[in-house]
């Protein structure tokens, strides 16, 4: 799933995160109800203005985000 096409991140628009596109909708805010434990029916529930595939997007984006980043463990 290429998730640029549900997403964007505009500097004037919720001070640049990403939001699902035509939302004010962020992915923190989808990925932190998922983290609570709300299902992606959950979600929709909550906002019915969005697909699945959108939700969906927010999951891949979060992926490339931590696919691509370095964990450095403390050393001590």
């Amino acid at each position: 799933m290429s998730y640029h096409n549900y997403l964007e991140a505009k500097a004037n628009l919720m001070l640049g995160k990403p939001v699902i596109k035509g939302t004010r909708i962020t992915v923190e805010i989808v990925l932190k109800k998922m983290a609570e434990g709300a299902t992606i029916g959950d979600i929709k529930t909550m906002y019915p203005e969005l697909t699945s595939e959108q939700i969906q997007a927010c999951i891949a984006y979060a992926y490339d985000v931590v696919a691509n980043e370095a964990f450095l463990n403390d050393v001590a």
